[in-house]
């Protein structure tokens, strides 16, 4: 019994070579933390320096940005006193032209009279003399203001009428269908077109009287405002450079003439899928206060592109009646409506959406804009 005792005092004795292994594996742990603690705390110190120079430099640039911001708003309050002017200057002119025609009038009159004066009827040549003076001033002045306009159109028709559209607002978001069928009218030469080269689609006479319109569309924004350009068919594209869902401005002309050009450039394809232009619409963190919208007939697509089989004329409502459901409230939408074969109830169902959004809705002729 003394023995075993003996045994267990011997093996429960630690041989002094094995703590001195010990003691040298825990330093060596330790200086391995140690180091490493070290290191990553110079990272770190190394991350968060920050080059002074660059420092001031962004500094500048924020300075630059402000800066831009305020000459944006003294632009915009200088236009709206310059809009002022010239509604003050046209009604001037209104008035001139009135009292010409009046003056004309009493000056014929007094010619045919025999007991008119000679200096009655030049006193009334001279007043007209200085109110036909006074009238091309005003109209010069016009024209001068007139250069505040972003971009000008010249159109080949003769139909550059006045239209009903609700041209203002402040964000405005023009959206251009560029599925197949705005390649013609007429459903043969839809098929027909379609099968030709990229060139011959983009000249095809209907997809031309869309590029024009979106031009004439442009030089009637207001130079205060902001917009948006988007192109659809299954999908939704901007046509500027930038997010599509970032506000542009209509001042910056030649950020506007690169949206005219991409306009240009497009080849009319696919179908049309307007549920998710509108769903696109109300996830914008800035809904447009204006929407002016091109097309040429109801959707042919629903539920994000996906569609089966043949779609009907009462398919094609019933995918425009669950679009127009994700549209903002409150928001005008402006139709422009171009003829297509074979969907007669598209005419009554953009006119009743302009109605209800309180917009306006056109269907041009072949030489407008």
């Amino acid at each position: 019994m003394a023995k075993t005792k003996s045994q267990k005092s011997q093996k429960r004795q630690v041989s002094p070579l094995s703590l001195a292994f010990l003691d040298v594996m825990f330093c060596g742990f330790g200086a391995v933390i140690l180091l490493f603690l070290i290191l990553d705390h110079a990272d770190t110190v190394a991350a968060v320096t920050v080059d002074p120079s660059i420092a001031s430099e962004v500094s500048l640039l924020e300075e630059e940005v402000l800066e831009g911001a305020l000459n944006l708003e003294r632009i915009r309050n200088t236009v709206a006193e310059v809009s002022l002017e010239v509604v003050t200057a046209e009604g001037l002119a209104r008035e001139i032209q009135e009292q010409i025609q009046t003056f004309m009038q009493e000056l014929a009159a007094l010619e045919n009279s025999s007991t008119a004066t000679v200096e009655s009827i030049e006193k009334l040549r001279a007043d007209v003399r200085a109110l036909e003076e006074e009238l091309l001033r005003l109209q010069a002045s016009a024209l001068d203001q007139e250069g505040n306009s972003v971009r000008q159109f010249l159109g080949d028709g003769s139909r550059q009428y006045l239209t009903g559209l609700f041209l203002g607002g402040q964000r405005i978001l023009i959206l251009v269908d560029s599925s197949t069928s705005m390649l013609d009218e007429t459903l043969v030469n839809i098929i027909r077109t379609r099968n030709m080269s990229d060139e011959r689609k983009r000249e095809a006479p209907k997809w031309q009287r869309v590029v024009r319109t979106v031009d004439w569309v442009s030089t009637q924004l207001p130079i205060t405002s902001r917009y948006q350009l988007w192109q659809f068919s299954n999908t939704t594209e901007t046509l500027l450079d930038g997010d599509k869902f970032t506000w542009q401005e209509v001042a910056d002309r030649d950020g506007l003439n690169v949206g005219i050009e991409n306009v240009k450039s497009l080849v009319p394809n696919n179908g049309t899928d307007l549920d998710q232009v509108f769903r696109a619409i109300s996830n914008m963190d800035e809904p447009p206060d204006n929407i002016f919208l091109i097309t040429d007939g109801l959707p042919t697509l629903g539920g994000r592109g996906k569609t089966s089989g043949l779609i009907t004329p009462k398919d094609r409502l019933d995918l425009f009646e669950d679009a127009i459901k994700a549209l903002p409230n409150n928001v005008p939408v402006n139709v422009v409506l171009m003829p297509l074969e074979g969907d007669p109830s598209s005419s009554a169902a953009y006119w009743q959406l302009a109605q209800i959004t309180r917009g306006s809705f056109i269907t041009p002729s072949k030489d407008w804009p």
